[in-house]
């Protein structure tokens, strides 16, 4: 049984009247809430049921039209104040919006860097200060990876590196000293983020973790979505990649580590390989290409090998996750990859490098395979799934969903976060 202070009063988390004790108002401000943007925004949808539950509050701001759609329905207020102009995602709305509104909240939790929204909070907080305002709320900062010191390092990103130096010295370095305290989703991510700035002075760093939502029951309507989203599979087994399809996601590096066990094994029936991604970038539609080029894909885009289905959600997402054999992400750097507790949740193991900030502990629960981040690695990593046996199998499959169960419930996730931010 845990103890948490809300507003001056201690309450056990293990009370049945939580739901009665509305006692903290906390906004959230972040750049949009769109689902095709990854995981921050997915992480408030996953946070903010099991915060309500204990007595918090939660709006979001972002820079989203005021008119946009996500396909999603949210039991939270959010108010849309873009579109965002430009990289840097600029509209003056949202800080006349903040000028008005802060002071109606208790806490403030900036998600994200680099963009409009975290500039906008520290300097509506500096103006409030100087106006004499009575009551401000407290700032905390959550980066969700950006942080890491991968984005200034890979050659691919030189520009945005230097672009991040400049902001870093103009602005960002105020954004995380005048904060009370930088919100982390893992260990390993905090430990990184000391890494790329300088000077870096956080008045605090809390590893407050993430909580993921547990998944819909499984459902046969599920299966029978996704086989329509992926018509090429019918009811063959798969490993599954679902998550952007980015350049840092490694997926170039899948194909052709699967494409060389193929060819390597050719007398042997291999899983297929789903990628579940949206499909409208540049780099989308080159692992499309590469993957013809491979021989995964025949030249009138039909494959017994290699499928992309394009962007999956609602039930046509867990029944690509309930049907796979493994989930499987190579990312040569993730914060968190809420797509893999997902996985685990659902039962289903992980292959992932070493570069996902979970990876060690999911290994030390066996619920995921990792691998050093390059190409012999994954292609090891490959070739030792596929030996396993059935029985190795649901093994690990069990152990996911225990790891899911000991390490991500939201519930855990928002007590930690209750005591970071009182």
């Amino acid at each position: 049984m845990v103890n948490v202070l809300l507003s001056n009063t201690w309450i056990s988390t293990g009370t049945s009247r939580l739901t009665e004790l509305v006692m903290h108002r906390v906004l959230r401000v972040i750049a949009s809430m769109d689902p095709v943007t990854g995981g921050p925004c997915q992480g408030i949808r996953n946070s903010v049921p099991a915060l309500t539950l204990l007595g918090w509050e939660n709006e979001v701001v972002c820079l989203d039209a005021a008119e946009a759609e996500y396909g999603v329905e949210d039991p939270f207020p959010i108010h849309r104040k873009g579109p965002g102009k430009g990289p840097w995602m600029y509209n003056s709305r949202l800080s006349l919006w903040l000028k008005r509104h802060l002071v109606d909240f208790d806490s403030v939790i900036i998600h994200g860097l680099w963009l409009y929204n975290s500039y906008a909070v520290t300097k509506v907080m500096a103006e409030l200060r100087r106006a004499g305002a009575q009551k401000l709320p407290t700032v905390f900062v959550m980066p969700h990876g950006m942080l890491d010191p991968w984005f200034q390092r890979t050659k691919t990103r030189r520009m945005k590196a230097y672009r991040n130096w400049v902001f870093w010295k103009w602005m960002e370095h105020r954004v995380i000293e005048e904060a009370e305290a930088v919100l982390f989703t893992c260990q390993r991510e905090l430990e990184l983020a000391r890494v790329p700035f300088r000077p870096y002075r956080p008045r605090k760093e809390h590893n407050v973790g993430y909580g993921v939502a547990a998944p819909p029951p499984e459902k046969q309507e599920m299966h029978r979505a996704f086989r329509t989203s992926c018509p090429g599979i019918a009811d063959k087994p798969y490993l599954l990649f679902l998550s952007r399809i980015h350049p840092k996601k490694g997926v170039d590096l899948l194909l052709k580590a699967y494409a060389a066990i193929s060819k390597e094994d050719s007398g042997r029936q291999l899983p297929s390989l789903v990628i579940a991604g949206p499909l409208d970038s540049a780099f989308a539609r080159e692992m499309q290409n590469q993957a013809k080029r491979l021989g995964l894909v025949t030249p009138d885009g039909r494959s017994e090998q290699v499928h992309f289905p394009g962007l999956l959600s609602g039930d046509n997402k867990w029944g690509a996750i309930y049907g796979c054999d493994a989930f499987i992400l190579p990312s040569h750097q993730e914060n968190f990859g809420i797509a893999v507790v997902e996985a685990l949740a659902c039962g289903r193991p992980a292959l992932i490098s070493n570069q996902v900030n979970i990876s060690s502990d999911l290994e030390s629960d066996g619920a995921a395979l990792v691998y050093a981040d390059h190409d012999s690695g994954l292609t090891g990593i490959l070739r030792d799934w596929f030996d396993f046996s059935l029985d190795k199998r649901m093994s690990m499959g069990e152990s996911a969903v225990e790891s899911y169960r000991r390490r991500y419930l939201p519930r855990s996730a928002a007590v930690r976060l209750i005591e970071a931010i009182s």
